[in-house]
């Protein structure tokens, strides 16, 4: 035996179709779950303690147990309730929720992060509540929560790879299948962590970039 890893490489067509698949799964995925987490935020700092209790205990459960066990009920157990879900859309649902659990959170420190009198002088300026968020509290959090956010956005990548127990035909799956059908195991974990290292790489860069960012707007509006 003799490690090859161009016995993978030629297989490059499909590698790249589940790599577009699982960039995919992620963009969207990450998109969505950030989206919710946010409202689920800002409905628990404003909803009252009853939406907020309400919202918290999915949240702690979600964010306490792990998420390959999240997708098998969300896979396998969904039909029990009448929810029957092909691969795909079940795996960008679960990663959508396991994600906004966590993002809610980050936002929810974000908000508390905020010092209150800022959003007392948004009061006295006559601000709506809308208002107060897009003008006072979200540049404010922004650079807190950036790190943290891509930091979690990075998990959700490498959580992609799960989706392949569900037959998601995403990166894993594509690989490992390839690697099963030529004898070439070592050679396909290779690639596996070549390219998620690639890709975890391109990602935090790009957040980095968006705190360079983020940081230049906070100074220009100061």
């Amino acid at each position: 035996m003799k490690f090859d890893i161009g016995v993978i490489l030629a297989s490059g067509h499909e590698i790249l179709s589940g790599l577009a698949l699982t960039v995919l799964i992620w963009i969207a995925g990450s998109a969505l779950g950030l989206g919710l987490g946010f409202i689920v935020a800002t409905l628990r700092r404003y909803g009252g303690p009853l939406v907020n209790l309400g919202l918290a205990i999915p949240v702690e459960i979600l964010r306490g147990t792990p998420f390959l066990v999240q997708i098998f009920l969300l896979y396998f157990g969904g039909p029990f309730i009448g929810l029957s879900l092909d691969p795909i859309p079940a795996g960008l649902l679960g990663l959508t929720v396991y994600g906004a659990a966590y993002y809610s959170e980050i936002f929810r420190a974000g908000y508390q992060s905020v010092p209150e009198g800022h959003v007392e002088a948004a009061d006295c300026l006559g601000f709506g509540r809308i208002q107060t968020i897009r003008h006072v509290l979200l540049p404010e959090m922004a650079l807190i929560v950036l790190p943290p956010a891509v930091n979690m956005t990075v998990i959700l990548l490498k959580e992609t790879a799960l989706l392949s127990l569900i037959t998601v035909p995403e990166l894993t799956l594509t690989v490992q299948a390839i690697g099963s059908q030529k004898y070439a195991f070592l050679e396909s974990l290779f690639v596996l962590a070549l390219v998620y290292w690639a890709l975890v790489e391109i990602a935090g860069q790009l957040g980095r970039l968006a705190e360079g960012y983020f940081s230049r707007y906070r100074t220009a509006r100061t």
